[in-house]
């Protein structure tokens, strides 16, 4: 396990996971994707775990794959990536999945929201999907899954223009449940966890796959996604744009 992912697990049958790597705004690193995706999977062979809640640390949602894992991806099979292995965890996961978004969520951040049952926002949330940007193509399904959520058009323009949008923007889209102040955002999805985790299990999981619909079309979706993904992110111009946002984000020089 990673120790920027801190999970835990509820007497009321939920289980906690926490992006803590606050000095990169939850940016996820190779060992937080492992650390993840075993909590999924664990959860789903758990009788005791009964739902999963994502969450930041405060302030920050998650910032999206540290791009410095980008850059030496590309020498790599990306059919191994924890990432991948992640991203194809999270569309199976049989758990019901919460979401509570705080700051930013870039990239996977907002992606991972498209899986989860329930998502809670806090004003400060701020949504944005720069694969294009980057050189890249959209993940974790999200080609498939967005524009049947908010339509055709607003899918490109959200996926292709990498528009940033915030809170109430994502709750007229449909793609947040409530926003509610940074105080109370955690408390409500923990507790929002703990009446899934309560039902019935047969019937919940039964009703949440009719309501998920077709499984088939998802896993499509991600194969042809990770195709063109780790075409991309051999290409000069993705490579090119990773280095430009590292060189970004270097520190200047201190007087």
């Amino acid at each position: 396990m990673s120790e920027q992912v801190t999970i835990t697990d509820g007497a009321d049958g939920v289980r906690s996971i926490v992006l803590n790597r606050p000095e990169k705004k939850n940016a996820l690193t190779g060992a937080m994707y492992d650390a993840m995706r075993e909590a999924l999977a664990s959860a789903d062979a758990s009788d005791a775990i009964g739902a999963v809640v994502f969450s930041g640390m405060p302030g920050s949602f998650c910032a999206g794959n540290d791009i410095a894992d980008f850059v030496t991806r590309a020498e790599k099979a990306f059919s191994e990536a924890p990432s991948l292995r992640f991203i194809r965890q999270l569309a199976r996961t049989a758990t019901p999945m919460v979401a509570a978004v705080d700051g930013i969520a870039v990239g996977i951040g907002t992606t991972l929201t498209l899986h989860c049952d329930l998502v809670y926002a806090s004003p400060a949330a701020r949504f944005r999907m720069p694969f294009v940007e980057l050189g890249l193509v959209p993940e974790a399904a999200s080609s498939y899954l967005l524009p049947r959520r908010v339509g055709r058009l607003k899918a490109t323009e959200l996926l292709l223009l990498s528009e940033m949008f915030g809170a109430d923007a994502a709750e007229s889209l449909g793609l947040v449940n409530a926003v509610m102040p940074s105080d109370m955002l955690l408390e409500h999805a923990l507790a929002q966890a703990a009446r899934l985790a309560a039902l019935p299990r047969g019937a919940l999981a039964a009703s949440r796959k009719l309501i998920r619909g077709d499984q088939a079309q998802v896993e499509a979706a991600l194969d042809a996604e990770a195709e063109a993904f780790d075409r991309q992110l051999r290409t000069e111009e993705a490579q090119g744009a990773f280095r430009s946002f590292l060189a970004r984000s270097k520190p200047g020089p201190r007087s």
